[in-house]
């Protein structure tokens, strides 16, 4: 039978279950309705969402699923030209707090967090879900890479998610959780991926190092790994098509990720229960890192 606690939950229980009850037993669930023996939640809880853009957006996916099980929502858009595409998203979720970040902007950021201090006192969750090279350091050889170009996407991809999680540590006195998205392309080669590999494993390895300084403080960190979706900023790259079909073919289901599906991972990494797991890459790829 499967669960009827929250619609849209397609995970089976055994016959044992009592529908009646909607008593779970052991069984997995991601309903947010404790009180009717569900796994996990993350109501009580506070979560920053950086890098929605569109509904097309990992971050989009990932701030619903915190939504659904119970979080209250920070969301924030890049600039103006952002806002109208970002805005009615988070109030589709009730975000208590939207707000402009610019991570090259260090007062927005600095604001971002003052805000969640003023206006919540702490914060249990942060996503990081924002990168960025040049157009043409992107699309040339890594070894033609500028320098500039390469400082750029350092910065924006990885170095900002070190500030950010250097100002939510000081609000995570209870503990909590940081989440980035990483890619494939961090550890093997991939076509066309270009220098945005050497920053993907710049960013996974600052995830390691983050996790084992901040373990002691309960504050768990954690890089997650699709395969390639069809997202806007993944739509910078060269052929990207072409590589959305190799994937699907290649992978072991058969099937790429969806941002439903990251967001559900994301969810459960957030929450109480996942507190004693931290410093991994998480594949989210329908097995794509096993044979890819």
């Amino acid at each position: 039978m499967f669960c009827g606690a929250l619609s849209g939950c397609h995970v089976r229980h055994p016959a044992s279950a009592d529908p009646k009850s909607g008593a779970h037993g052991r069984s997995p669930c991601i309903c947010h309705n404790t009180k009717r023996g569900c796994v996990f939640s993350l109501s009580g809880k506070r979560a920053l969402v950086v890098g929605i853009a569109n509904d097309q957006s990992i971050a989009w996916g990932c701030a619903r699923a915190f939504h659904a099980q119970g979080a209250d929502l920070a969301v924030t858009y890049l600039n103006d030209r952002a806002e109208p595409h970002v805005r009615p998203l988070a109030e589709q979720l009730d975000a208590s707090i939207v707000a402009p970040l610019d991570v090259r902007d260090d007062d927005q950021l600095t604001a971002v967090f003052d805000r969640i201090r003023d206006e919540w006192g702490s914060l249990d969750v942060l996503l990081h879900s924002i990168a960025f090279c040049p157009k043409e350091d992107l699309h040339g050889r890594v070894v033609d890479c500028s320098r500039e170009g390469f400082g750029v996407a350092m910065d924006i991809s990885v170095h900002s998610f070190l500030r950010m999680i250097r100002l939510a540590e000081p609000l995570m006195e209870r503990g909590g959780t940081c989440m980035t998205v990483s890619f494939y392309g961090s550890e093997k080669v991939v076509e066309h991926y270009n220098v945005m590999g050497p920053v993907k494993a710049a960013l996974e390895s600052v995830t390691r190092y983050a996790a084992a300084e901040l373990g002691p403080k309960g504050i768990s960190v954690h890089a997650l790994s699709p395969g390639p979706l069809s997202t806007r900023a993944a739509s910078g790259i060269d052929h990207f098509d072409a590589l959305l079909a190799r994937t699907a073919e290649n992978t072991p289901t058969h099937q790429l990720a969806t941002i439903e599906e990251v967001g559900a991972y994301a969810a459960f990494l957030a929450s109480r229960e996942a507190s004693n797991v931290t410093g991994t890459v998480h594949p989210i790829d329908g097995g794509y890192h096993i044979v890819g």
